[in-house]
């Protein structure tokens, strides 16, 4: 499992429209074969900067997640929209709790 962390930051004008591509992205993305979550968050005391978290079975996912032509779109539309070049950290999972119940 891979999991990525995408710092994005909007112009200040564009914030809405940021969100609405990035849902869009991440609800064609959570279809894809080895693609396990894509989670969108917007910072709480910074509505201009997103989080994408993005979970991938393995490394041919993302590579199969990038030639998508929803990603392409995504990265021809988000681009333009943001204040600085996105940036991403790479994570692996050591440990893995869900809680279920209460």
């Amino acid at each position: 499992m891979i999991i990525l962390h995408v710092f994005l930051h909007s112009k200040p004008d564009l914030i809405d429209a940021l969100k609405e591509v990035n849902i869009k992205n991440a609800n064609s993305s959570i279809k894809e074969q080895g693609v396990l979550r894509f989670d969108v968050l917007q910072q709480d005391d910074d509505s201009s900067r997103f989080l994408l978290v993005e979970v991938y079975k393995d490394e041919k996912a993302i590579v199969q997640h990038k030639e998508t032509d929803h990603y392409a779109q995504w990265v021809k539309n988000a681009e333009p929209m943001l204040a600085e070049p996105r940036t991403k950290i790479i994570y692996k999972n050591v440990s893995k709790m869900i809680k279920t119940a209460n």
